[in-house]
């Protein structure tokens, strides 16, 4: 059982003690963040409610000091993945999404990676907006300093005696060689395609569980600990658990908290 700890934000009460290892907590996540002590998480993965796309029961985040605490709470060597889209306001996108990334690279993080996560259900757009209908979003990942974990997911590939490869050269040529004995896998790319979970769990936005398990086994190792501090329905959290890390989950509605407690105590037959 998963405990639920509560930090009411207004006076700044805490009423529990100990650590927050493998807790949900209920709270604002700037002040709840407070509490975590320095360098003392692996690895970051969230997806803050962006440009008001969807209904969060009316809550409103201080992005910008969420950016902050992220850093401080992470390790050296420590990644968070950031995952983002705009919205389209006057035919155009927002761009808060850049906006966000550059002030990241501001306070002390690298940019990674821009990776892409393209979904391969999706809604079609709507006509007035003159446009295609949006199919991805944005996973930034952000290191602090040299990322110290990366476990890249692996892909089936067909094995060849001879495998032909090329290398860009920096004038432009190519290398050409030949190898052989093909590897029977290789590296995955930074675009993930997969499809977009439509089970009615109560929240207005699930991400798709293998998006997080990917993540969160590329970038940690089982022992760490992973933070997700708009912790939604829960799904970073569930994969977290599942693959033998510690997860530190923060979420300000006491309906998705009802919701994250739910999954954390079932055992997952299949991946949403």
């Amino acid at each position: 059982m998963s405990d639920t700890r509560i930090i009411e934000t207004e006076e700044l009460r805490v009423d529990y003690t100990g650590n927050m290892i493998n807790q949900v907590i209920q709270g604002d996540c700037l002040e709840v963040m407070k509490e975590i002590p320095d360098k003392s998480v692996d690895m970051v993965l969230t997806s803050p409610p962006y440009d008001n796309l969807r209904d969060y029961n009316g809550y409103t985040f201080d992005f910008e000091g969420i950016a902050k605490e992220i850093y401080r709470v992470l390790k050296d060597g420590g990644v968070c993945v950031w995952i983002v889209g705009d919205a389209t306001i006057k035919f155009c996108e927002s761009f808060s999404s850049f906006k966000q990334a550059l002030y990241f690279k501001e306070i002390g993080f690298n940019l990674l990676d821009t990776m892409i996560y393209y979904k391969q259900n999706y809604a079609p757009a709507y006509p007035t907006l003159r446009r295609y209908a949006n199919q991805f979003e944005y996973m930034f990942v952000f290191s602090k300093g040299k990322p110290k974990t990366f476990n890249p997911i692996q892909k089936d590939k067909v094995r060849n005696k001879e495998e032909k490869v090329a290398y860009r050269q920096k004038d432009g040529s190519l290398i050409r060689k030949t190898k052989l004995k093909g590897r029977e896998t290789k590296d995955a790319s930074n675009v993930w395609s997969m499809p977009v979970g439509f089970k009615n769990l109560g929240h207005p936005a699930v991400f798709p569980e293998k998006l997080a398990e990917d993540h969160i086994l590329s970038w940690s190792n089982e022992g760490d600990t992973i933070l997700d501090p708009m912790a939604g329905s829960g799904t970073t959290l569930k994969m977290a658990k599942k693959n033998n890390r510690n997860y530190i989950g923060i979420e300000i509605s006491p309906e998705y908290i009802d919701i994250i407690n739910k999954r954390l105590n079932e055992t997952p037959d299949k991946l949403l």
